[in-house]
Protein backbone atom coordinates (compact mmCIF):
# COMPACT_ATOMS: atom_id res chain seq x y z
CA UNK A 1 0.00 0.00 0.00
CA UNK A 2 1.46 3.55 -0.92
CA UNK A 3 2.10 6.18 2.11
CA UNK A 4 -0.23 8.97 2.07
CA UNK A 5 0.43 11.88 3.35
CA UNK A 6 -2.47 14.60 3.92
CA UNK A 7 -1.08 18.06 5.41
CA UNK A 8 -1.84 21.74 4.83
CA UNK A 9 2.07 22.86 4.94
CA UNK A 10 4.17 20.37 5.79
CA UNK A 11 8.11 19.90 5.83
CA UNK A 12 9.58 17.41 3.33
CA UNK A 13 11.93 15.85 5.80
CA UNK A 14 9.06 14.51 7.56
CA UNK A 15 8.53 12.15 5.05
CA UNK A 16 11.77 10.33 5.88
CA UNK A 17 10.93 9.77 8.90
CA UNK A 18 10.87 6.01 9.46
CA UNK A 19 7.39 5.23 9.12
CA UNK A 20 7.46 1.93 8.21
CA UNK A 21 8.24 0.88 11.84
CA UNK A 22 5.57 1.52 14.73
CA UNK A 23 6.38 4.57 16.88
CA UNK A 24 7.45 2.25 19.78
CA UNK A 25 10.33 0.85 16.98
CA UNK A 26 11.58 4.23 16.58
CA UNK A 27 15.24 4.60 17.10
CA UNK A 28 16.07 7.20 20.11
CA UNK A 29 18.40 9.00 18.35
CA UNK A 30 15.10 11.02 16.61
CA UNK A 31 13.62 11.95 20.23
CA UNK A 32 13.30 15.24 21.34
CA UNK A 33 13.05 15.21 25.33
CA UNK A 34 9.94 16.95 26.26
CA UNK A 35 7.83 17.01 29.21
CA UNK A 36 5.14 14.53 28.36
CA UNK A 37 1.63 14.40 29.66
CA UNK A 38 -0.41 11.03 30.51
CA UNK A 39 -1.94 9.69 26.93
CA UNK A 40 -3.65 6.49 25.92
CA UNK A 41 -1.96 6.54 22.88
CA UNK A 42 1.78 6.20 21.84
CA UNK A 43 3.16 9.90 21.45
CA UNK A 44 6.64 10.60 20.42
CA UNK A 45 8.36 14.26 19.79
CA UNK A 46 10.28 14.32 17.03
CA UNK A 47 12.83 17.62 15.65
CA UNK A 48 12.78 17.92 12.04
CA UNK A 49 15.39 20.82 10.92
CA UNK A 50 14.33 23.85 13.47
CA UNK A 51 10.47 22.76 14.18
CA UNK A 52 9.30 19.78 16.96
CA UNK A 53 6.56 17.97 16.30
CA UNK A 54 4.41 15.30 18.29
CA UNK A 55 3.61 11.99 16.59
CA UNK A 56 0.60 9.99 17.18
CA UNK A 57 -0.83 6.75 16.79
CA UNK A 58 -4.26 6.13 16.21
CA UNK A 59 -7.25 4.60 14.25
CA UNK A 60 -8.36 5.95 10.70
CA UNK A 61 -11.30 7.61 11.84
CA UNK A 62 -10.11 9.07 15.44
CA UNK A 63 -6.95 10.68 13.12
CA UNK A 64 -9.01 12.07 10.02
CA UNK A 65 -11.64 13.80 12.58
CA UNK A 66 -9.40 15.21 15.05
CA UNK A 67 -7.21 16.52 11.98
CA UNK A 68 -10.06 18.19 11.00
CA UNK A 69 -11.56 19.15 14.04
CA UNK A 70 -8.23 21.36 14.91
CA UNK A 71 -7.64 22.62 12.11
CA UNK A 72 -11.53 23.93 12.57
CA UNK A 73 -10.56 25.25 15.85
CA UNK A 74 -7.58 27.67 14.75
CA UNK A 75 -9.60 28.99 11.81
CA UNK A 76 -12.12 30.02 14.61
CA UNK A 77 -9.24 31.53 16.44
CA UNK A 78 -9.03 29.24 19.46
CA UNK A 79 -5.79 28.14 21.68
CA UNK A 80 -5.41 24.77 20.33
CA UNK A 81 -2.48 23.06 18.89
CA UNK A 82 -1.24 23.60 15.08
CA UNK A 83 -2.33 20.43 13.28
CA UNK A 84 0.01 19.85 10.45
CA UNK A 85 -0.74 16.14 9.16
CA UNK A 86 -1.52 12.47 8.88
CA UNK A 87 0.22 9.56 7.54
CA UNK A 88 -1.62 6.63 6.60
CA UNK A 89 -1.23 3.62 4.28
CA UNK A 90 1.54 2.58 6.95
CA UNK A 91 3.06 -0.82 6.94
CA UNK A 92 6.08 -2.72 8.04
CA UNK A 93 8.58 -4.05 5.56
CA UNK A 94 6.79 -7.62 6.02
CA UNK A 95 3.53 -5.45 4.44
CA UNK A 96 2.03 -5.42 8.08
CA UNK A 97 -0.65 -2.61 8.67
CA UNK A 98 0.58 0.06 11.06
CA UNK A 99 -2.03 2.19 12.04
CA UNK A 100 -2.30 5.76 11.31
CA UNK A 101 -0.36 9.13 12.55
CA UNK A 102 -1.61 12.36 13.47
CA UNK A 103 1.08 14.69 13.22
CA UNK A 104 0.83 17.82 15.09
CA UNK A 105 3.27 21.12 16.05
CA UNK A 106 4.30 21.17 19.48
CA UNK A 107 3.59 24.60 21.51
CA UNK A 108 6.51 26.07 22.05
CA UNK A 109 7.29 26.94 26.24
CA UNK A 110 4.19 24.77 26.99
CA UNK A 111 4.13 22.42 29.86
CA UNK A 112 1.55 19.41 30.80
CA UNK A 113 -0.28 20.02 34.21
CA UNK A 114 2.25 17.36 35.92
CA UNK A 115 5.55 19.28 34.99
CA UNK A 116 4.28 22.33 36.28
CA UNK A 117 3.98 20.60 39.20
CA UNK A 118 7.04 19.03 39.43
CA UNK A 119 9.10 22.08 40.58
CA UNK A 120 8.98 25.18 43.16
CA UNK A 121 5.60 27.43 42.27
CA UNK A 122 4.24 29.88 44.12
CA UNK A 123 0.83 28.76 46.39
CA UNK A 124 -1.87 30.04 44.37
CA UNK A 125 -0.20 28.24 41.38
CA UNK A 126 -2.97 25.80 41.30
CA UNK A 127 -6.09 28.25 41.33
CA UNK A 128 -4.13 30.00 38.47
CA UNK A 129 -3.88 26.60 36.39
CA UNK A 130 -7.60 26.12 37.51
CA UNK A 131 -8.82 29.63 36.12
CA UNK A 132 -6.81 29.19 32.95
CA UNK A 133 -8.37 25.79 32.40
CA UNK A 134 -11.92 27.32 32.92
CA UNK A 135 -11.43 30.00 30.61
CA UNK A 136 -10.55 27.74 27.99
CA UNK A 137 -13.66 25.57 27.80
CA UNK A 138 -15.95 28.53 28.51
CA UNK A 139 -14.23 29.74 25.35
CA UNK A 140 -14.83 26.63 23.82
CA UNK A 141 -18.46 26.38 24.76
CA UNK A 142 -19.29 29.88 23.44
CA UNK A 143 -17.97 28.78 20.10
CA UNK A 144 -20.36 25.90 20.42
CA UNK A 145 -17.25 23.13 20.83
CA UNK A 146 -18.55 20.26 23.06
CA UNK A 147 -15.29 18.67 24.21
CA UNK A 148 -16.25 16.03 25.53
CA UNK A 149 -13.17 14.85 27.15
CA UNK A 150 -11.82 17.86 29.32
CA UNK A 151 -9.02 17.76 31.77
CA UNK A 152 -5.98 18.99 32.85
CA UNK A 153 -4.30 16.04 31.10
CA UNK A 154 -5.33 17.22 27.89
CA UNK A 155 -4.48 20.25 28.16
CA UNK A 156 -0.96 22.71 27.46
CA UNK A 157 -0.10 25.35 30.11
CA UNK A 158 2.23 28.46 28.95
CA UNK A 159 3.37 31.18 31.56
CA UNK A 160 1.22 34.41 30.84
CA UNK A 161 2.77 37.34 33.32
CA UNK A 162 2.34 35.48 36.21
CA UNK A 163 -0.88 33.73 34.95
CA UNK A 164 -1.24 30.90 32.56
CA UNK A 165 -2.69 30.30 29.22
CA UNK A 166 -4.28 26.97 28.71
CA UNK A 167 -4.76 25.40 25.42
CA UNK A 168 -6.43 22.16 23.78
CA UNK A 169 -4.24 19.62 22.58
CA UNK A 170 -6.76 16.57 22.43
CA UNK A 171 -10.27 16.73 20.50
CA UNK A 172 -10.93 13.21 19.53
CA UNK A 173 -14.27 13.56 21.57
CA UNK A 174 -14.82 16.86 20.80
CA UNK A 175 -18.03 18.37 18.46
CA UNK A 176 -18.71 21.65 16.84
CA UNK A 177 -22.27 22.85 17.23
CA UNK A 178 -23.83 26.54 16.43
CA UNK A 179 -24.65 26.75 19.95
CA UNK A 180 -24.61 24.60 22.94
CA UNK A 181 -27.45 23.01 25.10
CA UNK A 182 -27.41 23.76 28.70
CA UNK A 183 -27.01 19.81 28.75
CA UNK A 184 -24.13 20.05 26.82
CA UNK A 185 -21.86 22.61 28.28
CA UNK A 186 -23.47 21.00 31.99
CA UNK A 187 -22.24 17.65 31.10
CA UNK A 188 -18.54 19.07 29.85
CA UNK A 189 -18.32 21.31 33.28
CA UNK A 190 -19.14 17.88 35.53
CA UNK A 191 -16.77 15.53 33.13
CA UNK A 192 -14.22 18.48 34.05
CA UNK A 193 -14.56 18.40 37.63
CA UNK A 194 -14.10 14.63 38.19
CA UNK A 195 -11.18 14.36 35.66
CA UNK A 196 -9.60 17.01 37.71
CA UNK A 197 -10.23 15.55 41.39
CA UNK A 198 -8.73 12.58 40.11
CA UNK A 199 -5.73 14.05 38.64
CA UNK A 200 -5.45 15.98 42.04
CA UNK A 201 -5.21 13.10 44.06
CA UNK A 202 -2.87 11.56 41.51
CA UNK A 203 -0.63 14.73 42.29
CA UNK A 204 -1.08 14.12 45.85
CA UNK A 205 -0.69 10.78 45.75
CA UNK A 206 3.11 11.48 43.91
CA UNK A 207 3.60 13.86 46.56
CA UNK A 208 3.70 16.83 43.83
CA UNK A 209 1.20 18.91 45.41
CA UNK A 210 0.40 20.28 49.03
CA UNK A 211 -0.83 18.33 51.59
CA UNK A 212 -3.11 21.30 52.49
CA UNK A 213 -5.00 21.47 49.18
CA UNK A 214 -8.08 20.09 49.52
CA UNK A 215 -9.36 18.74 46.04
CA UNK A 216 -13.08 19.01 46.79
CA UNK A 217 -12.56 22.24 47.85
CA UNK A 218 -11.04 23.34 44.60
CA UNK A 219 -13.35 20.99 42.61
CA UNK A 220 -16.54 22.71 43.81
CA UNK A 221 -14.78 26.59 43.24
CA UNK A 222 -14.27 25.14 39.67
CA UNK A 223 -18.48 25.20 38.76
CA UNK A 224 -18.15 28.60 40.35
CA UNK A 225 -15.88 29.97 38.25
CA UNK A 226 -17.07 28.95 35.15
CA UNK A 227 -20.75 30.15 36.19
CA UNK A 228 -19.39 33.59 37.34
CA UNK A 229 -17.59 34.04 33.54
CA UNK A 230 -19.98 32.40 31.68
CA UNK A 231 -22.71 35.68 33.44
CA UNK A 232 -20.48 37.97 32.63
CA UNK A 233 -20.11 37.17 28.95
CA UNK A 234 -23.87 36.52 28.23
CA UNK A 235 -26.25 37.69 30.83
CA UNK A 236 -28.78 39.83 29.78
CA UNK A 237 -29.02 43.16 31.75
CA UNK A 238 -32.27 45.05 32.13
CA UNK A 239 -32.16 49.23 33.00
CA UNK A 240 -33.94 51.86 32.13
CA UNK A 241 -33.38 54.88 29.12
CA UNK A 242 -31.64 57.18 32.21
CA UNK A 243 -28.57 54.45 32.32
CA UNK A 244 -27.61 53.89 28.86
CA UNK A 245 -23.77 54.98 29.96
CA UNK A 246 -24.06 50.75 31.38
CA UNK A 247 -23.85 49.72 28.13
CA UNK A 248 -20.37 50.99 27.69
CA UNK A 249 -19.77 49.78 31.19
CA UNK A 250 -20.83 46.09 30.28
CA UNK A 251 -18.19 46.67 27.31
CA UNK A 252 -15.90 47.76 29.68
CA UNK A 253 -16.15 44.83 31.97
CA UNK A 254 -15.71 42.52 29.34
CA UNK A 255 -12.62 43.87 28.33
CA UNK A 256 -11.16 44.06 31.79
CA UNK A 257 -11.74 40.19 31.89
CA UNK A 258 -10.13 40.06 28.27
CA UNK A 259 -12.87 40.03 25.77
CA UNK A 260 -13.92 42.10 23.24
CA UNK A 261 -17.87 42.70 22.14
CA UNK A 262 -17.73 42.37 18.27
CA UNK A 263 -21.60 42.67 18.60
CA UNK A 264 -24.71 43.75 21.76
CA UNK A 265 -28.44 43.35 21.04
CA UNK A 266 -30.25 45.77 22.55
CA UNK A 267 -33.91 45.57 22.68
CA UNK A 268 -36.26 48.24 24.20
CA UNK A 269 -39.64 47.86 25.73
CA UNK A 270 -42.55 49.35 23.95
CA UNK A 271 -42.98 52.88 25.71
CA UNK A 272 -38.90 52.99 25.37
CA UNK A 273 -38.40 53.40 29.11
CA UNK A 274 -36.60 50.13 29.30
CA UNK A 275 -33.14 48.79 27.69
CA UNK A 276 -32.18 44.94 27.59
CA UNK A 277 -28.69 44.22 26.34
CA UNK A 278 -27.23 41.12 25.47
CA UNK A 279 -23.84 40.69 24.27
CA UNK A 280 -24.25 38.31 20.90
CA UNK A 281 -20.52 38.10 19.28
CA UNK A 282 -17.88 38.03 22.37
CA UNK A 283 -14.46 37.52 20.96
CA UNK A 284 -11.39 36.89 23.86
CA UNK A 285 -8.04 38.17 23.72
CA UNK A 286 -9.00 41.88 23.57
CA UNK A 287 -5.62 43.27 25.15
CA UNK A 288 -3.54 40.70 22.72
CA UNK A 289 -5.17 42.26 19.62
CA UNK A 290 -4.56 45.76 20.82
CA UNK A 291 -1.13 45.34 21.29
CA UNK A 292 -0.28 43.49 18.32
CA UNK A 293 -1.53 46.38 16.60
CA UNK A 294 -0.22 48.48 18.03
CA UNK A 295 3.29 47.13 17.94
CA UNK A 296 3.22 43.85 15.98
CA UNK A 297 4.05 41.89 18.58
CA UNK A 298 1.72 38.61 19.31
CA UNK A 299 1.66 37.66 22.85
CA UNK A 300 -0.60 35.89 25.49
CA UNK A 301 -3.43 37.58 26.95
CA UNK A 302 -1.94 38.23 30.14
CA UNK A 303 1.45 39.42 28.96
CA UNK A 304 0.03 42.19 26.89
CA UNK A 305 -2.18 43.56 29.79
CA UNK A 306 0.87 43.92 31.39
CA UNK A 307 2.92 45.36 28.21
CA UNK A 308 -0.02 47.90 27.54
CA UNK A 309 0.09 49.09 31.29
CA UNK A 310 3.90 49.54 30.71
CA UNK A 311 3.06 51.21 27.43
CA UNK A 312 0.70 53.45 29.11
CA UNK A 313 3.87 54.50 32.30
CA UNK A 314 6.16 55.01 29.08
CA UNK A 315 4.05 57.73 27.48
CA UNK A 316 3.12 59.20 31.13
CA UNK A 317 7.09 59.28 31.66
CA UNK A 318 7.94 61.13 28.56
CA UNK A 319 5.27 63.61 28.30
CA UNK A 320 3.61 61.68 25.29
CA UNK A 321 -0.10 61.04 26.31
CA UNK A 322 -1.31 63.53 23.63
CA UNK A 323 0.41 61.72 20.87
CA UNK A 324 -0.35 59.09 18.38
CA UNK A 325 -0.70 55.81 20.27
CA UNK A 326 1.00 54.35 17.34
CA UNK A 327 4.08 56.95 17.49
CA UNK A 328 4.09 56.04 21.38
CA UNK A 329 3.97 52.64 21.06
CA UNK A 330 7.13 52.55 17.66
CA UNK A 331 9.16 54.48 20.79
CA UNK A 332 8.63 52.05 23.41
CA UNK A 333 9.10 49.01 20.63
CA UNK A 334 12.47 50.71 19.86
CA UNK A 335 13.88 52.70 23.04
CA UNK A 336 12.35 49.79 25.59
CA UNK A 337 11.17 46.00 24.17
CA UNK A 338 14.06 45.81 21.40
CA UNK A 339 16.92 46.62 23.84
CA UNK A 340 15.54 44.39 26.30
CA UNK A 341 15.38 41.30 23.91
CA UNK A 342 18.77 42.36 22.54
CA UNK A 343 20.00 41.58 26.45
CA UNK A 344 19.19 38.07 26.21
CA UNK A 345 22.36 35.99 26.13
CA UNK A 346 22.73 33.78 22.73
CA UNK A 347 22.24 30.51 24.65
CA UNK A 348 19.17 31.62 26.24
CA UNK A 349 17.33 32.73 23.15
CA UNK A 350 14.35 29.93 22.64
CA UNK A 351 14.28 29.44 25.94
CA UNK A 352 12.77 32.57 27.33
CA UNK A 353 10.30 34.31 26.07
CA UNK A 354 11.18 37.69 25.99
CA UNK A 355 7.20 39.13 26.67
CA UNK A 356 7.77 36.55 29.62
CA UNK A 357 10.91 38.02 30.51
CA UNK A 358 9.98 41.15 30.42
CA UNK A 359 6.94 40.78 32.98
CA UNK A 360 9.64 38.88 35.16
CA UNK A 361 11.82 42.20 35.37
CA UNK A 362 9.11 44.07 36.15
CA UNK A 363 8.61 42.30 39.12
CA UNK A 364 12.14 41.86 39.67
CA UNK A 365 12.36 46.25 39.75
CA UNK A 366 9.88 46.03 42.02
CA UNK A 367 11.65 43.88 44.53
CA UNK A 368 15.05 45.98 44.04
CA UNK A 369 13.06 49.50 44.35
CA UNK A 370 10.85 48.32 47.56
CA UNK A 371 14.77 47.21 48.61
CA UNK A 372 16.67 50.15 48.09
CA UNK A 373 13.66 52.92 49.06
CA UNK A 374 13.51 54.26 45.61
CA UNK A 375 12.33 53.42 42.17
CA UNK A 376 15.49 51.60 40.15
CA UNK A 377 15.87 52.62 36.92
CA UNK A 378 14.59 50.03 34.52
CA UNK A 379 17.27 49.20 32.43
CA UNK A 380 19.74 48.53 35.89
CA UNK A 381 17.02 45.80 37.08
CA UNK A 382 17.17 44.54 33.69
CA UNK A 383 21.02 43.99 34.08
CA UNK A 384 20.26 42.61 37.66
CA UNK A 385 17.25 39.91 36.57
CA UNK A 386 20.11 38.82 33.63
CA UNK A 387 23.10 38.77 35.40
CA UNK A 388 21.06 36.87 38.76
CA UNK A 389 18.04 35.21 38.08
CA UNK A 390 17.78 34.57 34.44
CA UNK A 391 20.87 31.80 34.62
CA UNK A 392 18.55 30.28 36.83
CA UNK A 393 15.09 30.52 35.65
CA UNK A 394 16.22 29.30 32.33
CA UNK A 395 17.45 26.02 33.69
CA UNK A 396 14.57 25.09 35.24
CA UNK A 397 12.11 25.84 32.71
CA UNK A 398 14.52 23.75 30.50
CA UNK A 399 14.44 20.88 33.20
CA UNK A 400 10.93 21.07 32.87
CA UNK A 401 10.62 21.07 29.52
CA UNK A 402 12.41 17.88 28.91
CA UNK A 403 12.32 16.34 32.47
CA UNK A 404 10.51 13.87 34.18
CA UNK A 405 9.22 14.59 38.07
CA UNK A 406 12.84 12.58 39.54
CA UNK A 407 14.62 14.98 37.67
CA UNK A 408 12.98 18.04 38.32
CA UNK A 409 13.05 17.50 41.80
CA UNK A 410 17.01 17.95 41.93
CA UNK A 411 16.59 21.55 40.24
CA UNK A 412 17.09 24.54 42.55
CA UNK A 413 14.92 27.77 41.92
CA UNK A 414 16.82 31.11 42.43
CA UNK A 415 16.01 33.09 46.19
CA UNK A 416 14.83 36.09 44.35
CA UNK A 417 10.58 36.94 45.42
CA UNK A 418 10.06 37.32 41.85
CA UNK A 419 11.33 34.00 40.96
CA UNK A 420 8.09 31.67 41.28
Amino acid sequence: MPLRFLATRTHPALLRLPWHLTLSEWPSELDVPLARGLSRHIVRFVRVEQDVYAVKETRQAWADREYGMLRNLRRLGLPVVEPVGIVTGRETDDDEPIEPALITKHLAHSLPYRALFSYRLQDDTLDRVVDALVVLLVRLHLTGFFWGDCSLSNTLFRRSAGEFAAYLVDAETGELHGVLSYGQRAYDLDLLSTNVFGELLDLQAGELLDADVDPATLVARIGERYDDLWRALTDVEEFSVDEMWRIEQRIERLNRLGFDVDELDIVTDWDGATVRIQPKVVEAEHHARRLQGLTGLDVEESQARRLLNDLDAFAAAHGLQAEDPMIIAHRWVTDVYEPLRAMIPDPLRGIVEPAEMYHDILVHRWFLSERAGDEVDFFDAARSYVESILPARAATVSAAETSGPDELSAVSPADDPSFD
